[in-house]
C-alpha cells in the first residue's frame, strides 16, 4: 500500500507541476485580462445579484435562489479543506503557500465566472419538477458538440465527488470526534459516526436539490460564523502577531525568508494546489450548483460563483491560516486538522478543540451534501433510466459508511489525480467557449449602464446553437411573460421592449 501511495504522489507531482498549474494559470490569466478583470471590476455587482429572488417551479414548488446556488456550491467548497487543507499547505509549503493560495482565488475567480456563465446559458429543465440542471458536461455537449468528452467529464466528477471526497469527509469527522468525543477509541465509534453521517445524508438527498439548497442556506452561513469567530478570537488575542505573520507570508512567497532552494517551489506548488481543491475554480464543480439558480441572466450566477471563491478563499481560508500562523508559527510537527486544533487549544483553551469539532462535523457534512449533487446533476446528463439514480444514492451511503472507519491516506492522493484530471478536460472545453462569456459580459453590462436589471432571452444571441432555457417569453430566465406585455417583465417590476440590442 505505501508503494501505491508514492507511486499516485511521483505522479500526481508532475501532473501538477508541468501541466496542470501552468494551465491553470495561465488559463485564469487569459480570463482576467480578455474580461477586463470582471472578478474585481464587478465586485459590487456580486453582493447586488446574490439578493434576488426565485420564482415558483412547473409543480408548484419554488425554484432555486441564486443564493441558494450560491450556497450549494459554497457547501461543497467550504469542507475540511479549509481547516485541514490549508494546514497541510503551510506545513509542506510554509507560510509562502498562503499568499499563492489568495492569487490562485483572485486570478482563478475569472475561471470560476467563465464556468459558471456558460453552465446557466446552456442548462436544461427537470422535466418532473421544473427545476434547473446543468454543468460543464452539458456545455461539452451542447456548445462544443463533444458528447463523449461530456460523458467523460460526468463519470470523473461523479466518482471523484460523490464517493472519493465523501469518504475523505466522513472519515475526517470520524477521525476528528474520536479526538474529542469519550470512548472515541473505541472501535465501535467509527461504525457509529458512520451509520449517524448515513441516516443524515440519507434524509437530505432523498429530499432532492430543494431540500439540498434549503439544508446548505442555513447550515453555510452557520458554519462560516462560528468558524470565524472563533478566529477572530484568536486573531484579536495575538494581534501583537499580526504583521510577523503578513511578513512570514509575503516573504516565505517569494522565497526571502527561505534557506532551502526547493522552498519556494513548494510554497508555490501547495498554495496553488490546495487553493484550487479549495475554492475549485476551473475545476468544472461548482457549474453544477449555479446552473440550478433561477436567475433573468447568465452573467449573474457567473458573477455570485465568483463572490463564491473570494469567499472560501479570502476568508475562509485565510482564517485558518492566522489561526496557526499567530499561534504556532513553528508548526511542532503537526499536520492537517490537527495542527488547526491545536492552534485553537493553544489560544482559548479546551472548549474550543470541542467547538471546532462541531465546526469540522458541520463543515464536512455540509460538504457531502454538495458533493452527492454533482454526482446527482452529472448523472441526469449521462442517462435518464430511473433506476440508476436511487442506486447512486444508496452507494453513496455505502461510501460514507466506509469512509468513516478506515484510513484514506490513498484515497486522498487519488482524489487530488481525479481532480486535476477534471480540472484539465473543463478548462480545455472552456478556453474555447469563454468568447460566449464574454459576449454574454457585454450584453450585461451594456444593460446595466442603461439602468436596466439585465435580463437575456436566446434571440438576442440567434447564432448560439445548444440553448434550450431562455426563449422569448422569458423560461428559464426567472421573468415569466405577462399576458399583453410587449415583453419579459423583469424582476424589479420595469418592461422591457421587444427587441433591446
Amino acid at each position: 500500500m505505501n508503494a501505491l501511495d508514492s507511486l499516485i504522489v511521483d505522479v500526481n507531482d508532475h501532473f501538477w507541476t508541468y501541466l496542470l498549474i501552468p494551465l491553470v494559470v495561465g488559463a485564469g490569466l487569459y480570463f482576467t485580462i480578455r474580461s477586463k478583470a470582471v472578478q474585481i471590476r464587478l465586485l459590487p455587482e456580486m453582493l447586488r445579484v446574490l439578493k434576488g429572488k426565485a420564482g415558483t417551479a412547473e409543480d408548484g414548488g419554488k425554484q432555486v435562489s441564486s443564493f441558494g446556488a450560491f450556497t450549494i456550491s459554497a457547501a461543497a467548497r467550504v469542507g475540511t479543506g479549509n481547516i485541514a487543507g490549508v494546514a497541510t499547505a503551510i506545513t509542506l509549503g510554509g507560510a509562502g503557500a498562503v499568499f499563492w493560495m489568495w492569487l490562485m482565488a483572485v486570478i482563478g475567480a475569472a475561471s470560476a465566472f467563465v464556468e459558471s456563465a456558460l453552465a446557466q446559458l446552456y442548462k436544461v429543465r427537470n422535466g418532473e419538477t421544473g427545476t434547473y440542471r446543468g454543468g460543464p458536461a452539458y456545455y461539452m455537449q451542447k456548445a462544443l458538440g463533444k458528447r463523449w468528452m461530456g460523458v467523460l467529464f460526468a463519470v470523473t466528477i461523479t466518482v471523484t465527488f460523490g464517493f472519493v471526497f465523501n469518504a475523505v469527509q466522513s472519515n475526517t469527522i470520524a477521525a476528528v470526534a474520536s479526538g474529542s468525543v469519550a470512548g472515541g477509541d473505541e472501535p465501535w465509534f467509527p461504525k457509529l459516526v458512520g451509520l449517524g453521517l448515513v441516516l443524515l445524508l440519507g434524509l437530505v438527498i432523498f429530499g432532492g436539490v430543494r431540500r439540498i439548497a434549503t439544508v446548505t442556506q442555513w447550515l453555510v452561513p452557520v458554519m462560516a460564523v462560528v468558524y470565524l469567530l472563533l478566529g477572530f478570537a484568536v486573531v484579536a488575542l495575538n494581534i501583537g502577531d499580526v504583521p510577523r505573520v503578513f511578513a512570514d507570508i509575503v516573504g516565505g512567497a517569494f522565497g526571502f525568508r527561505e534557506v532551502a532552494g526547493g522552498a519556494l517551489g513548494a510554497a508555490i506548488q501547495q498554495g496553488i494546489r490546495r487553493g484550487m481543491f479549495s475554492n475549485e475554480a476551473g475545476l468544472g464543480s461548482a457549474p453544477n450548483a449555479g446552473a440550478t439558480a433561477e436567475v433573468s441572466h447568465p452573467v449573474k450566477q457567473g458573477l455570485v460563483q465568483s463572490l463564491g471563491v473570494f469567499f472560501d478563499t479570502l476568508l475562509v481560508c485565510s482564517m485558518t491560516a492566522f489561526i496557526i500562523l499567530t499561534t504556532n508559527p513553528q508548526l511542532s510537527g503537526r499536520q492537517g486538522a490537527d495542527l488547526t486544533q491545536n492552534a485553537l487549544t493553544h489560544a482559548l483553551g479546551g472548549w474550543a478543540g470541542h467547538v471546532l469539532t462541531l465546526v469540522v462535523f458541520m463543515l464536512a457534512f455540509s460538504s457531502m451534501i454538495g458533493n452527492y449533487y454533482y454526482g446527482e446533476s452529472n448523472i441526469g446528463f449521462m442517462t435518464s433510466k430511473k433506476w440508476v439514480l436511487p442506486s447512486y444514492r444508496a452507494l453513496v451511503l455505502v461510501v460514507v459508511f466506509l469512509g468513516a472507519l478506515g484510513s484514506v491516506s490513498v484515497v486522498w492522493n487519488l482524489a487530488d489525480v481525479f481532480m486535476g484530471f477534471m480540472a484539465l478536460v473543463n478548462i480545455l472545453a472552456i478556453l474555447p467557449l469563454g468568447a460566449i462569456a464574454f459576449r454574454l459580459l457585454d450584453d450585461y453590462v451594456a444593460q446595466r449602464r442603461a439602468g436596466l436589471d439585465p435580463v437575456f432571452t436566446r434571440d438576442r444571441m440567434p447564432d448560439l446553437r445548444g440553448v434550450e432555457c431562455w426563449d422569448a417569453s422569458g423560461a428559464g430566465a426567472g421573468v415569466p411573460r405577462q399576458a399583453g406585455s410587449s415583453g419579459p417583465e423583469r424582476p424589479d417590476g420595469e418592461r422591457e421592449l421587444a427587441v433591446v440590442r
